[in-house]
């Protein structure tokens, strides 16, 4: 009897399938993406890519994080859950961990295990549901919901706490990995992991320019005279980390992407909402000669509008456009800082975080007697020992503030704020700050450095060094579905007015922490 009434149940849910819905929802977020280039390059792109995406649906020309210190981990979680860090939990792709004075992932989870990684990492740490929870949420765990990215963070943000998986590319081994949390391993992974392995293709990869050199334009012309030739040896150090830096790992994702629409029936399940979501890269390449990516760029963005058209041709011939729900979102920032040659004098230094720490701890000792002032730091803030101030019977905000006034005179520093500063929040620039800072895992002490600087993270090994740039390039987003207009927006639009938009035109619950209201259609 109960078999007689699921099947009844089963054959009813596909009679009353809502049309209006969609049946899947492709979620792709890309690295680094600029509106520049992509209406520079326009005129270059296929039909099929993000001109196919233009044309037949919303166009956002200026997504607004508002925050500071964006990286690919916290702005996949601003979009997918519709919330900054102070509610998500995720203020950083690395937070300080006070307990072994190192940083950690901030999704780092040692009561998960890897599978076909040593990496353990989960969503314990994302506190907030996600546009993925809700969709799961929505079909009852009967939608399929995958996630598909060479970072493992932003594979585990996309896919949820709700999702079927999500696997990334291993820095270790170039496998697709996952963690224990999630339990569904499908086939076509485990086979690529051993019959395709990148470990065996890896090393016959060339990243050449795919057009003839003419083709690049806004480089100088000698630029054009060497052309970028990057290789993955077997015996490269960091060769898998170069290689999902790379244009090329674009192709990778597409290849699993397209096997995950044709092998596993997404949106072919009635009435349920499938969902699959997918990393892609066009940040600068770290490796490019003298510093100077341009030709990379261009050429990272010629590729992945190929792999664009590539993977929308597979959802139509899949599911049909007018069933699919896609949305293609930047991460908002752009990192092409790179160090000057000297020969045009541009004004620079050095700052030292390890010589930083070492002169605040003296100056608190001399103020306030001696003793360990100073728990550690990572990369731009520094962490007060609050045992020692509790002990002393110092008051936090005033250890805090003298903290500040004494970092702000060195040299290579432009300005310093304190965790009460920032969560005082009194103006636009502290609220930006705020938004993007996590108190329970945030620093006493914020640095801002001038830019030019090199900055050296050099408390521990190994030594992680920077540039100083600013930059703010207006960043996209694209729409396209049932009940999306066919428009380009060219006004600022809020990151966090993403998912409940997207929830909105499926008709199911925003994120529980999204607060800004849907994009008016």
């Amino acid at each position: 009897m109960t078999s007689v009434i699921c099947g009844l149940v089963g054959i009813t849910t596909v009679a009353i399938a809502d049309p209006s819905r969609p049946k899947l929802v492709v979620g792709i977020m890309v690295d680094q993406l600029r509106t520049d280039y992509i209406d520079f390059l326009s005129a270059r792109f296929g039909k099929d890519g993000f001109n196919l995406l233009k044309n037949r649906g919303l166009y956002l020309k200026n997504v607004d994080y508002n925050i500071k210190d964006l990286d690919v981990v916290n702005s996949t979680a601003i979009v997918y859950t519709g919330n900054y860090a102070p509610a998500s939990g995720i203020q950083a792709e690395k937070i300080y961990d006070s307990a072994s004075k190192y940083p950690l992932p901030v999704l780092h989870d040692p009561g998960t295990l890897g599978n076909f990684t040593n990496e353990t990492y989960s969503p314990a740490a994302l506190r907030l549901s996600t546009l993925s929870d809700e969709i799961a949420v929505d079909g009852v765990g009967l939608g399929a919901i995958y996630s598909i990215a060479p970072d493992p963070m932003q594979a585990i943000i996309m896919a949820g706490h709700g999702g079927s998986s999500a696997f990334w590319i291993s820095d270790e081994s170039g496998k697709w990995s996952t963690s224990t949390y999630y339990k569904e391993v499908p086939n076509i992974i485990s086979q690529r992991n051993y019959i395709k392995p990148l470990a065996e293709r890896l090393d016959t990869m060339v990243w050449t320019p795919s057009r003839p050199l003419d083709s690049y334009d806004g480089v100088p012309a000698q630029k054009k005279y060497f052309p970028f030739r990057h290789t993955f040896p077997k015996k490269g150090i960091d060769r898998y980390v170069n290689y999902k830096r790379s244009a090329l790992v674009n192709t990778e994702v597409t290849d699993v992407a397209i096997d995950y629409l044709h092998n596993l029936q997404l949106g072919q399940r009635g009435d349920v909402i499938d969902m699959l979501n997918i990393g892609y890269t066009v940040a600068p390449y770290k490796n490019a000669a003298d510093g100077d990516s341009r030709l990379e760029m261009q050429d990272s963005y010629l590729r992945l509008d190929a792999q664009l058209g590539r993977l929308l041709k597979a959802i139509n011939e899949s599911v049909g456009f007018d069933n699919a729900l896609i949305f293609l979102v930047s991460t908002g920032y752009f990192d092409d800082a790179a160090e000057d040659d000297k020969r045009y004098r541009i004004p620079t230094g050095n700052f030292s975080m390890k010589r930083a720490v070492s002169l605040l701890n003296s100056f608190l000792s001399a103020k306030y007697g001696n003793d360990q002032y100073v728990d550690g730091s990572f990369r731009n803030m520094i962490y007060l020992d609050h045992k020692t101030l509790e002990r002393k019977a110092l008051d936090i905000a005033d250890v805090r503030r003298d903290a500040r006034d004494f970092l702000v005179q060195m040299s290579g520093v432009s300005d310093v704020k304190s965790l009460t500063d920032i969560v005082g929040e009194t103006t636009p620039e502290l609220r930006r700050i705020n938004r993007g800072l996590d108190p329970k895992n945030a620093g006493d002490i914020r640095l801002e450095f001038a830019p030019g600087w090199t900055v050296n993270d050099d408390v521990r090994l190994p030594v992680i060094s920077w540039q100083v740039r600013e930059g703010n390039p207006a960043t996209p987003a694209f729409l396209m579905g049932a009940g999306i207009p066919v428009k380009v927006e060219t006004g600022e639009v809020n990151a966090t007015a993403i998912a409940p938009s997207l929830s909105s035109v499926m008709r199911i619950r925003s994120p529980n922490g999204a607060f800004d209201k849907p994009l008016s259609f």
